[in-house]
């Protein structure tokens, strides 16, 4: 099978000043490479800091590269003109760890999930709203949230609206930013089994980032583990669960203890 998205020597430096206002590059992704392939789980796992946001950034088209090359549907992203990328971005969809900061506040429920489809100049406002409606409730947002505004929803409810924003477009790769770190256990069992359901729904290739191992280990087919921007570590979910070699690893796997059995649907609390 074909990857749906190979990265090859990804390199991303963020210009900055350090003291005396010299000119001070940081790289926070160095030399990064993996591939994901259709309808599976790559988890990118590591502590606040290892450029897993960075990375993430880059993939879904909303920042440059500065070296590598990013191959998706046979086009390398990175060499794109920003024409050609507002034509790949819908198929390359982006949902953050916190909801509150990416949903406007003024718009209803509604008006939030249908907005991708104006601005792509898709479809009547009719069809606009029976698409937006039939997403919502895919995601277990019945109609009676239509009219509602975020601040009157739950933060596991904020997280299925924007998770409906991203999946309205069709994407074919759903980069999950830390989408579960900010919500109780008990919610983030629900958003985790939903996201299995969506896949198989959907078809959908997913890239999890988290720095919750265990997490990693229920939901994804393969791990890579990130420290300082580099990969130390990568295979198999199960195999880097039960034999980590790296240090960063080996502290990650403490950080997050594991159950007896980690294999299956992540169980409802």
């Amino acid at each position: 099978m074909e990857p749906l998205i190979q990265v090859e020597n990804l390199v991303k430096r963020h210009v900055g000043r350090g003291l005396g206002g010299h000119r001070a590059d940081f790289t926070a992704v160095d030399s990064v490479s993996f591939s994901i392939l259709p309808r599976t789980t790559l988890a990118l796992v590591g502590e606040s800091g290892s450029g897993k946001s960075s990375l993430a950034l880059c993939l879904a088209c909303l920042e440059r590269v500065t070296a590598g090359r990013i191959w998706f549907e046979g086009r390398d992203l990175a060499a794109l003109e920003e024409k050609e990328l507002r034509a790949v971005r819908p198929k390359l969809q982006i949902v953050f760890q916190d909801p509150a900061n990416s949903l406007n506040p003024r718009w209803t429920v509604g008006e939030i999930v249908a907005e991708p489809l104006l601005v792509q100049g898709r479809t009547s406002k009719r069809d606009r709203g029976a698409r937006a409606a039939q997403v919502l409730e895919r995601v277990g947002m019945a109609s009676e949230y239509w009219e509602r505004k975020p601040r009157e929803l739950s933060g596991g409810q904020r997280q299925r609206v924007a998770i409906a924003r991203a999946l309205i477009l069709e994407p074919r790769l759903l980069i999950l930013d830390e989408v579960l770190s900010a919500l109780d256990c008990s919610i983030q069992a629900k958003i985790a089994n939903l996201l299995v359901e969506l896949q198989r729904l959907y078809g959908l290739a997913y890239l999890f980032i988290t720095h919750d191992l265990k997490m990693a280990g229920h939901l994804a087919d393969e791990i890579v583990v990130m420290s300082e921007g580099k990969i130390v570590e990568q295979g198999a979910a199960e195999k880097i669960l039960r034999s980590p070699r790296h240090s960063e690893t080996r502290s990650l796997v403490g950080a997050s203890p594991l159950e007896p059995e980690t294999t299956g649907p992540v169980q409802e609390l």
